[in-house]
């Protein structure tokens, strides 16, 4: 149950990046709204953590939790924000998918 709880928090940082970056889009009261859903998200984001991590290793969860938000904040970034999608760049994300994939095969 706890690794669901990891990859939802590991979602909810995506959700803060995305936030900040649409915060970055607009001005005025639209902006104080993203900001207001950048915070929601990263509470949550870490209290899940916080969570999970009560039977996870830390570094463990750490990693996976932060590599979810990486690996998802580079396609947002990629598919809203309209970011380059280079060779390199989904090259190293593949990489980063593998290594998530392979703490949670290695963990207890």
């Amino acid at each position: 149950m706890n690794w669901v709880l990891l990859i939802i928090a590991g979602l909810f940082e995506v959700a803060f990046a995305f936030c900040l970056g649409k915060a970055k889009e607009t001005t005025g009261n639209e902006m104080y709204l993203w900001y207001i859903g950048f915070l929601v998200a990263l509470a949550i984001s870490m209290i899940l953590l916080v969570k999970a991590t009560q039977t996870l290793p830390i570094g463990t969860a750490y990693a996976v939790w932060t590599g979810i938000g990486a690996v998802g904040t580079v396609l947002v970034g990629i598919f809203v924000f309209k970011e380059p999608a280079t060779f390199l760049r989904i090259l190293f994300i593949t990489t980063l998918i593998g290594s998530i994939i392979g703490l949670k095969v290695v963990s207890h």
